[in-house]
This record gives structure tokens, C-alpha cells and sequence, in this order.
């Protein structure tokens, strides 16, 4: 029953399952696993708190609402009155006839025309809000996918997560920072970055055996998982506050280390 259960964690079905993505036989098999199997209930628990942290990269646009039914009933128009005007001859009845037959001919076709067009103008926003709607539903598909690659890397098994405090100099600050040594990859996540003075800003940083290296920017406004550069033999992971505009100093203040060689 292990061997069975180990099984299970190795494929990649509690994945699907966590983002919707099984059939209903496999979500039957995955909700008896997580019911029955309680290292597969902590696995299932981890995969949870690892999407809540993928979906910050974005929220989902709701596509725009397509247009109702064309409008049917155009307003009545008048028909045009005749005033007849005394003359010394009879005008003959079909005279009478066949201008009133023009006349209903002229305005019915008018009457057309203008629905023909109204009709025309509404086919063209629904025709466009189709197109809206498709770019929307790609996009989603589009996001959907990074998510689960995303989430296949944060719970990829040689995946090692750090978490990154603030010193008493940014008690507030919090981030994680994950790296897998075998695909030679680095993300970290901003959690909370104390304000800074506008002429001022985070630089994470590695600290090798014989220097320092920076690796970019942090930056709150960008919650998101963000990759970083990897740096083989790196043994720390530091985060220090310096001067925009100023090259980067390995003597900025230290705000926050983490050491890499106990994992």
C-alpha cells in the first residue's frame, strides 16, 4: 500500500486536481488518496498554500458581456397626409391609387433601409465583442498554463524553500526564495517590503566564497514570483537597502540573510 501510495505523490495527478484540471474518474482517485492517506493530505495541504502564492501573478479579466438581441420594432412612421386641392376636373381614382402605392413603396423602402442598417451596426459589435471574448478566453488559457508550470516548479521535489525575515532594520520585511540545484533555477516571492524613501531601494543579493553578487531589484509594487539569477555554490541570500541611480555596493545596508548551506 505504500508502494501505492508513493505511486500516486510521483504522478502528477494532485496537481491537475489542485487546479481543476482531472477528469471525474481521476478526481474520484485523488479525493480517496487525500481522504485515506494522510502524507498525501499534507502534500494536498502544500500544493494549496503554493497556488494561493502563483496566483498572485495575476488576476483573472472577466470577459465582456455579449450584446442582447438586435432590436426588432423600429417606431411607426406617419403616413404622409394628401390635401386635396379643388379642381376644375375630376382627377381619375387610379391616379389617387397609384401615387399612394408610391408613396407607401418610397417609405417602406426607406423603413428597410434604416433597419437593414441598424442591423448591420449591431452585427458589427457583436462580431466585435466575439473577438473580445475569444482574446479573453486565450489569455486565461494562457495564464492558466504558466500557473501550472509554475506550481510543477514550487513543488518539484529537489525544489528548496527559504524564507527571507528583516532584520531590526525591516522588521516588516518578508520573503521566500526558492532554488532547485538540479535545474539550476531561482525564484523568489515578495511577501511585504517595508516603504522606503523614494531615493532608496531593495537589491537582493548571493554571497559566494570569495564575493558578493547582485541579483536585481525587489520592488513591492511587483507581488509576483520572480526569477532571479541562479548562482552556483552561492552560500547566503541577502537583501540590502541602496540608492537608485548608484551602482550597486556590497557595503549597502543589510536589511535581511538567509544561509544556504544547511539545506
Amino acid at each position: 500500500m505504500e508502494k501505492q501510495v508513493q505511486t500516486f505523490l510521483n504522478s502528477d495527478l494532485l496537481q491537475k486536481y489542485v487546479i481543476g484540471e482531472t477528469t471525474s474518474e481521476e478526481t474520484r482517485e485523488a479525493e480517496h488518496f487525500i481522504s485515506n492517506y494522510p502524507e498525501v493530505a499534507q502534500a494536498y495541504e502544500t500544493l494549496q498554500d503554493n497556488l494561493e502564492i502563483i496566483t498572485k501573478a495575476g488576476a483573472t479579466d472577466i470577459p465582456k458581456d455579449i450584446l442582447g438581441d438586435v432590436l426588432e420594432v423600429l417606431e411607426e412612421q406617419e403616413a404622409p397626409k394628401v390635401i386635396h386641392l379643388t379642381q376644375d376636373r375630376k382627377t381619375p381614382w387610379y391616379s389617387f391609387a397609384a401615387s399612394a402605392a408610391a408613396v407607401i413603396f418610397a417609405v417602406t423602402s426607406f423603413m428597410f433601409y434604416q433597419k437593414n442598417q441598424d442591423l448591420k451596426n449591431e452585427n458589427n459589435v457583436v462580431v466585435d465583442e466575439l473577438f473580445d471574448l475569444r482574446s479573453d478566453i486565450e489569455s486565461n488559457n494562457y495564464k492558466l498554463d504558466e500557473l501550472s508550470r509554475e506550481l510543477l516548479k514550487l513543488n518539484n521535489p529537489d525544489s528548496k524553500k527559504y524564507v527571507i525575515n528583516g532584520n531590526d532594520r525591516a522588521k516588516n520585511l518578508k520573503t521566500v526564495a526558492y532554488i532547485n540545484p538540479v535545474e539550476k533555477t531561482s525564484m523568489i516571492d515578495v511577501i511585504t517590503l517595508p516603504q522606503l524613501p523614494e531615493e532608496q531601494q531593495y537589491q537582493i543579493w548571493a554571497e559566494l566564497q570569495d564575493r558578493m553578487v547582485n541579483l536585481g531589484i525587489l520592488d513591492e509594487s511587483d507581488r509576483k514570483l520572480k526569477q532571479i539569477p541562479y548562482m552556483e555554490d552561492a552560500l547566503a541570500l541577502s537583501i540590502k537597502i541602496g540608492t537608485k541611480g548608484v551602482n550597486a555596493n556590497e557595503n549597502d545596508t543589510e536589511v535581511a540573510e538567509i544561509s544556504l548551506k544547511d539545506k
